[in-house]
């Protein structure tokens, strides 16, 4: 019996480790989502238009001027970009030139993202350049060198036949002021004024795409619906989540995928009490016979048995979300567990609660020991009939 009661403990203790396992997990992906998609939302825009052929537009249109004129409309910019090569010491780098207009440096969350330096793209009359961090590791430039330039490369529209393959190529040079870090899609790149990239792209007028930022307050998804109404189907109306949809489909899959393995774990560390409740029927089953004798009926004896199976689990389940939610609570406020790195954005795993995965932890703890506990349940009477002869 002491042995049993061993067993029992083990599995309780398997549970509460599973659901607790599966509570910080979810958590700390939540918390990965959230900063994530925050340094995102810190660079995109809440709604982008792009034409739906072809890689510019014009924007100076009669809808396009009325709608920079929306008073509910906080910046409205105008974005001009390219893939180029980039230069630095002789050393070269393929990216993407962007350019963008004054109200780009509207949003006050930019200064977030830069890793060093300042996300400056003019000081007096001088055109300046924030470049990613992958570009400035691929070419290893020193934003704190005022000496520093880099150059860009853009075919020429017009290109000759001479000799010099670079008289088929438009050069520019600007100085970085900064380096910022958003994620992998924006490594590649180098922020400039447009009017620097119009005259690299030697592009007068046309766009590759307008962004805009709504005053705290608008619905959005309304303002979105307007602009597809108007402008048709020669644009597309780009939200952030459809901006990144790559992003947060590749967020959602690695959620899921982890919350299966530890689900599977879990369904091992149930499974266990049925080991514990079958050995237990063994112990018992002349108890559960003289049990039977004096009237009790066989589904009081398989109530007995199943009741017992979802207690193990059920308690192994609310202590594991209580210790859980325990760490949690400290992990955010303390950062106990760092990554292993200093990095500007976060130095420790980031946790985000969400009373959904509490609820869902619960729900596949329960779904898994009713199986258990009802296979374990069924055994208690199985041979029963047997056993009262014998006795």
């Amino acid at each position: 019996m002491h042995a049993i009661n061993i067993i029992s403990g083990i599995s309780m203790l398997g549970v509460l480790i599973g659901s607790a396992a599966l509570i910080i997990i979810l958590s700390v992906f939540n918390g990965f989502e959230v900063t994530i998609l925050s340094l995102y939302s810190n660079f995109t825009p809440e709604i982008k238009i792009e034409p739906r052929l072809g890689k510019t537009f014009d924007p100076n249109t009669p809808y396009f001027n009325e709608l920079h004129k929306d008073p509910r409309v906080f910046s409205f910019t105008q974005v001009l970009a390219e893939k180029a090569m980039i230069k630095y010491n002789d050393k070269p780098f393929i990216g993407t030139i962007r350019g963008v207009s004054d109200d780009f440096l509207k949003n006050p969350l930019l200064d977030s993202i830069v890793q060093t330096g300042s996300f400056t793209l003019k000081a007096d009359s001088e055109y300046l350049a924030v470049i990613g961090e992958g570009v400035q590791s691929g070419l290893g430039i020193n934003v704190h060198d005022q000496l520093s330039v880099i150059q860009i490369y853009s075919p020429a529209r017009q290109a000759g036949s001479g000799s010099n393959p670079l008289d088929e190529f438009v050069v520019r040079s600007i100085r970085p002021s900064g380096v910022f870090g958003v994620g992998q899609e924006f490594d590649d790149m180098v922020v400039a004024p447009i009017g620097f990239v119009r005259s690299l792209l030697s592009e007068p007028k046309d766009v590759s795409s307008l962004e805009i930022n709504y005053k705290k307050g608008t619905d959005l998804a309304a303002a979105q619906d307007a602009i597809k109404d108007r402008i048709g189907n020669k644009f597309t109306v780009k939200n952030r989540s459809e901006q990144n949809t790559g992003l947060y489909k590749t967020l959602n899959y690695e959620r899921w995928f982890i919350f299966m393995i530890l689900t599977f774990v879990l369904i091992i560390a149930i499974f266990n009490i049925i080991g514990s409740l079958t050995m237990l029927v063994i112990d018992k089953r002349k108890d559960i016979a003289i049990l039977s004798s004096l009237g009790a009926g066989k589904q009081l004896i398989q109530r007995i048995f199943f009741y017992e199976g979802m207690m193990i689990s059920l308690i192994g389940c609310v202590a594991g979300i209580v210790l859980a939610l325990i760490f949690c609570i400290l992990q955010q406020r303390f950062g106990m567990v760092k990554m292993g790195s200093k990095l500007s954005v976060m130095d420790a795993y980031p946790i985000s609660l969400k009373i959904t995965d509490f609820g869902l932890v619960f729900l596949t703890v329960g779904a898994i020991s009713v199986i258990a506990s009802g296979i374990s349940a069924r055994l208690s009477i199985k041979g029963l009939d047997d056993i009262k002869q014998d006795l």
